[in-house]
């Protein structure tokens, strides 16, 4: 039996409480402990989150997938008095929630607090009538199950992630960490995200329906001498030159027909695509700062003209560089 013992740094810090339950899988409050409780001395003074792990009954062995129990420390009143509130998969997606569950969550919202989901949290949230009329996302495998059970909810299966301010939901396992991410982003800025995903050396792009649409710069890390990440490491101290396959084959040391087949088998997409997703990435810090027109932040990070910028951000984020700015640049200081 595993005791999840919370970690509270300062009492004043932003509280995510995330949910456990018997059943659960534990990959998904793994994600969140890792992102939300750990310690984070590659911060500095950085104030970070104060993380309560939360049970309908406190104190009691949960059952987690896998053969082994946890217990948490905290009830639902902490959970109905977080600052965001994580509900991890539900145990069984045509079941009930628990109606205390339920008037936990819909008291943390009316107080003002974040909801988010991972994977088949998202029923949890639906329970509460929250998503109603709202945009949201699950598993595809649960996507038609969620829209059946909740028709008021506008099921998305195709992206990774959906924000409609202070209800959020993800879909599958692993987009989980693409939302825990893209919240701390939020919180503080896309200099602290990338640090956070170095830390989890996560992928930059992920290819596939449920798409991941907001980038993360993280550094290739290799031991041996590998020619595709050395090519990776070189074009991104690159990024405000001019990079094509030929030259990023000739920093790999591999002909571009062979260095075409790796890249794309080790990365899921290619290098063109995988170049434009980093130069996007280096763009937000520079968003953040408030410093600059776009047309220079263009380019710095590379990027030919200002319109071939701006379509390449729309459809990696969604939303344009002015708006991007102006939702995010009060956040990096």
């Amino acid at each position: 039996m595993l005791t999840i013992t919370s970690r509270p740094p300062d009492q004043d810090a932003h509280t995510v409480a995330v949910l456990a339950f018997d059943g659960m899988a534990p990959f998904e409050l793994g994600v969140v402990v890792e992102v939300f409780g750990l310690h984070r001395p590659e911060l500095g003074d950085l104030p970070w989150y104060r993380l309560l792990v939360c049970a309908e009954r406190p104190g009691r062995d949960l059952r987690v997938v896998g053969g082994f129990s946890v217990k948490a420390e905290h009830g639902l009143d902490a959970l109905a008095a977080a600052d965001t509130v994580i509900v991890p998969g539900v145990a069984d997606t045509g079941g009930q929630v628990p109606p205390a569950v339920v008037a936990a969550l819909r008291a943390a919202h009316a107080r003002g607090a974040r909801l988010v989901s991972i994977c088949s949290g998202a029923f949890a949230l639906a329970a509460t009538g929250l998503l109603d009329g709202q945009r949201a996302t699950t598993h595809w495998r649960y996507a038609p199950l969620l829209a059946e059970r909740y028709p008021r909810v506008r099921v998305d299966p195709d992206v990774l992630y959906v924000d409609n301010g202070r209800v959020l939901t993800s879909a599958g396992s692993a987009a989980g960490i693409d939302l825990c991410l893209y919240l701390v982003r939020r919180d503080h800025g896309a200099t602290v995200a990338n640090t956070v995903a170095r830390r989890f050396v996560v992928p930059t792009h992920r290819e596939g329906g449920q798409a991941q649409y907001i980038e993360a710069a993280v550094r290739p890390v290799a031991e041996e001498d590998d020619g595709i990440a050395r090519s990776m490491a070189w074009a991104l101290d690159r990024l405000a030159g001019p990079l094509t396959v030929p030259a990023l084959a000739r920093a790999a040391r591999m002909s571009e027909r062979s260095y075409l087949r790796h890249f794309t088998r080790r990365n899921g997409t290619s290098p063109i695509r995988w170049v434009i997703a980093q130069r996007i990435a280096a763009s937000l810090p520079l968003l953040e700062a408030a410093d600059g027109t776009v047309e220079e932040v263009a380019a710095a990070v590379g990027f030919d003209s200002p319109a071939t910028y701006r379509h390449h951000f729309a459809r990696a984020m969604r939303t344009t560089p002015t708006a991007y700015r102006r939702a995010f640049a009060c956040r990096a200081a």
